[in-house]
């Protein structure tokens, strides 16, 4: 048996977690992901560590950014063969140093890709049947590479790439999106009605505290021009819960933002201390984990009337829904709150479109990224198809194939 610990934690923890814990084999990095494979072909009884990210931050950005291109060029070779949804990497790294976040101490500052290897990658894609792209970044809006906005990225890749459905991305940063951004979602035909755009909270107080870098007002006025121009926008969100020093009228501050927006969902989380970030050492976390947890509950309570109310607005109406997988519990609530997005990145994991006629219930996405529950046949799986709504629940709805 081979132990391996992988993502952002073992980047953060070095080897020194590797010493106090002489059980883990390798510790990985995610920029050194594909190295994976190759140390456990020749693996010979040694540790293996590859979480290097403090050489990785003193190297120049040109010198990264090729690192970077160069080892998502490298996933293409017969990876994208099967499956209908696809991802593809703009951008690694952070800039914003939020108060609470540990990702620009373990990725490291942003780079982004050429928009060469960007549409060089979609093309495979197209090529291999893809029926819809996710461009992926932790603060993609912020994407520039020379003279290439992201705004200008969007209208090329979308462009290249003519026999993919449906193109969306995220996940967005609110300070500086654009109005061109939007204008590029609105005139583009195939760009899905979907941004996720995290709040983090409704108190300007809190959002300060956090160095998030706008304001609640900023926040809502930057809604407020992306239904402007995309009427059917759906908006999904991030709010932290729990955060040193916030009052009980500032939660329901956050809850009012919720009202205000109408997201289609949002993930709630409760603050905990994360080791070398500002908060962490700054601030004491000084609400008791029980309030956490009722404030916690009662956000995911809050936003459940408010999923339901938009998905009650969706039934009688058509929409060519792309079918993802069997659905978990044969039309029940199934939406897994730890796994936002499921399937997104599973290239080959969606499952091959087969011959075999067999009537399953089948889950499947809007291109506003609402969730569809439907009887059909297991061919369906990776195709679109149109179904109308017939049943609304809070994190689903149900219909029927046309």
């Amino acid at each position: 048996v081979i132990v391996g610990v992988m993502g952002c934690m073992a980047e953060r923890v070095g080897e020194d977690f590797q010493r106090k814990h002489p059980e883990i084999d390798m510790l990985v990095g995610p920029s050194e992901i594909d190295k994976v494979v190759n140390l456990l072909n020749h693996k010979d009884g040694q540790h293996a560590a590859l979480s290097n990210h403090r050489d990785r931050r003193v190297k120049q950005a040109e010198e990264r950014a090729i690192e970077l291109d160069a080892f998502d060029r490298g996933r293409l070779v017969g990876e994208y063969t099967t499956g209908a949804q696809a991802y593809i990497r703009i951008t690694r790294g952070c800039n914003k140093f939020c108060a609470f976040c540990v990702v620009p101490f373990t990725r490291g500052e942003e780079v982004h890709r050429s928009p060469e290897g960007i549409v060089a990658e979609a093309k495979k894609l197209q090529d291999a049947g893809v029926k819809e792209i996710t461009l992926l970044g932790q603060t993609i809006n912020h994407y520039t590479h020379g003279s290439t906005s992201f705004a200008e990225l969007l209208r090329r890749v979308h462009d290249a790439i003519p026999d993919v459905p449906r193109l969306r991305f995220l996940t967005s940063y609110p300070r500086d999106f654009s109005d061109d951004m939007l204008d590029a979602m609105a005139d583009l035909d195939r760009m899905c009605p979907f941004l996720h755009i995290p709040a983090q909270s409704g108190s300007n107080r809190i959002l300060k505290k956090m160095n998030r870098g706008y304001t609640r007002e900023s926040y809502l006025d930057l809604i407020r021009r992306a239904r402007a121009r995309i009427p059917n926008l759906s908006i999904v969100g991030d709010m932290i819960v729990g955060f040193p020093t916030e009052t009980d009228d500032e939660f329901q501050q956050s809850l009012t933002l919720l009202d205000e927006v109408k997201f289609k969902q949002v993930y709630v989380f409760k603050y905990s201390p994360r080791p070398g970030t500002v908060s962490g050492k700054r601030d004491p976390d000084d609400i008791p984990d029980q309030i956490k947890k009722e404030r916690n509950n009662m956000m995911l309570r809050h936003q459940q009337n408010i999923s339901l109310a938009q998905h009650e607005a969706l039934v009688g109406h058509t929409y060519d829904v792309l079918v993802e997988r069997v659905a978990k519990n044969s039309g029940k609530e199934h939406l897994d709150q730890s796994a936002p997005y499921p399937g997104l990145v599973q290239i080959g994991g969606l499952g091959k479109a087969t011959s075999k006629k067999s009537t399953v219930k089948l889950s499947a996405r809007t291109p506003a990224d609402h969730i569809v529950i439907f009887e059909g046949d297991e061919s369906d799986i990776g195709s679109i198809v149109p179904v109308q709504i017939t049943e609304a629940r809070a994190l689903s709805t149900s219909g029927i194939r046309l």
